[in-house]
């Protein structure tokens, strides 16, 4: 058996990033790797395959015009709003769960890809983005001249 010397602040840390955690999830931070969020956070599925990369997002309730997509120096951008529904009716909600406002999510991508070639759709309340690999430049040897 072996005694480790108790460190208070390590306990604390432990602490500290749990709760960090628990705001990053349920207030739209994203925590993933490659990848920033803004406003509420919708789900994504990021597949790479020989030919692509393909993201697809979860974004029911919206339109077309709602959802933008940019793409720049690498960075993909999936960004828009959805406007809370405004009804005369007077009601009392019991339960709210449904995310409104703006949004943003921005996904760093570590192969290059042809920006021209890049396709969105939506259909069905899922985004779908095609972002075609780009040949990779091929590496060369370097001579070295002795002075």
């Amino acid at each position: 058996m072996s005694l480790v010397r108790w460190d208070p602040f390590r306990e604390l840390s432990v602490l500290q990033n749990s709760i960090a955690r628990l705001f990053d999830e349920n207030y739209g931070r994203g925590t993933e790797k490659g990848g920033l969020a803004q406003g509420w956070m919708f789900p994504v599925d990021v597949r790479e395959n020989p030919e692509a990369i393909v993201v697809k997002a979860e974004l029911p309730g919206l339109t077309r015009d709602d959802i933008k997509v940019s793409f720049n120096d690498n960075l993909m951008t999936i960004y828009g709003e959805r406007k809370k529904e405004e009804k005369e009716e007077k009601e009392n909600f019991l339960r709210i769960e449904r995310s409104y406002g703006s949004f943003s999510r921005t996904f760093s991508l570590d192969v290059p890809v042809k920006q021209d070639d890049i396709k969105a759709r939506y259909k069905d309340g899922v985004l779908e983005i095609t972002l075609p690999k780009a040949e990779q430049p091929a590496g060369r040897d370097i001579d070295i001249e002795v002075e």
